[in-house]
């Protein structure tokens, strides 16, 4: 499945608090590597990571074209209209440059242990598909109608502001049919991980996408499918992803600058020309 998106790529360094500068040294190199975008996993509730949004806010602030975004957010420890205060800001700041990746959470028990409420895996994906549309509603200052929430987010007359700097994408993180159905009527993006899935998942991923996008009254194609891979799969293998289950967006995991430097010379650049040639 083609959905004719250009061919990217990302990294996904390890956020280590005991070398705090090398997530930001990789970042600097991915942008100068040639890379369009550098994500970071977000698990507050981890004391041997950085804090997500202070990394990402210094990265932006060290660099000057290359992308941001979490990978993806965990919404149970970042409450829905503080994020969107966040995401805003720091898309201001890098001057359009912010995408943000969120999800439902897991790991319940470290949540709970950081003050978040436990949810079930029902009430999550809820949570989640209410926090979408109020984070977009807090966005949007040109509306003057109450902001209002619901259950889990019950918000009554906040206010809206500040507006991001460029419309910011939202990708979700997601597996199982609930989270892909809202990932099909919600999302600007699908952000998966190659290493949980299985042969056939992908594209049995993509329909449920489609049919609720569809039902939606939405285009399938404006829902951008993205990538976390390990990055030594073969050209053949990601160009097959691209062509095949529309992928059109690769996140590679690894802290490795001469593996990050030989992926995007080799294999990158023999993606782009192999897709190029398939799409005619």
């Amino acid at each position: 499945m083609d959905y004719r998106h250009p061919i990217r790529f990302g990294t996904f360094p390890t956020p280590l608090a005991a070398d705090p500068q090398r997530s930001v040294r990789l970042a600097q190199l991915s942008e100068r590597l040639g890379f369009d975008l550098v994500t970071f996993q977000d698990h507050p509730y981890q004391p041997a990571f950085l804090d997500t949004w202070t990394l990402m806010s210094y990265a932006a602030a060290t660099t000057t074209s290359i992308r941001i975004a979490p990978n993806v957010l965990n919404l149970p420890l970042r409450p829905a209209p503080v994020t969107a205060r966040a995401a805003a800001s720091l898309d201001l700041l890098s001057d359009g440059r912010f995408a943000l990746g969120i999800g439902s959470g897991g790991f319940w028990d470290a949540i709970e242990a950081m003050g978040g409420r436990r949810l079930t895996a029902g009430q999550a994906v809820e949570a989640l598909t209410e926090a979408i549309p109020l984070i977009r509603d807090l966005w949007d200052t040109d509306s003057h109608a109450v902001v209002r929430g619901g259950a889990y987010y019950p918000v009554d007359g906040a206010k809206r502001g500040p507006a991001p700097a460029h419309r910011v994408p939202i990708w979700v993180g997601a597996y199982k049919p609930r989270m892909l159905r809202l990932t099909g009527r919600l999302a600007d993006g699908w952000l998966p991980s190659l290493g949980y899935m299985r042969p056939g998942d992908i594209a049995q991923a993509n329909a449920r996408i489609d049919d609720a996008a569809a039902d939606a009254d939405r285009r399938p194609d404006e829902i951008v499918r993205l990538l976390n891979i390990s990055g030594r799969e073969t050209p053949e293998q990601l160009t097959a992803l691209a062509v095949e289950d529309g992928i059109s967006t690769f996140i590679v995991a690894g802290d490795d600058p001469g593996f990050l430097q030989r992926f995007i010379v080799e294999t990158a650049s023999a993606v782009r020309e192999a897709v190029a040639a398939e799409r005619g």
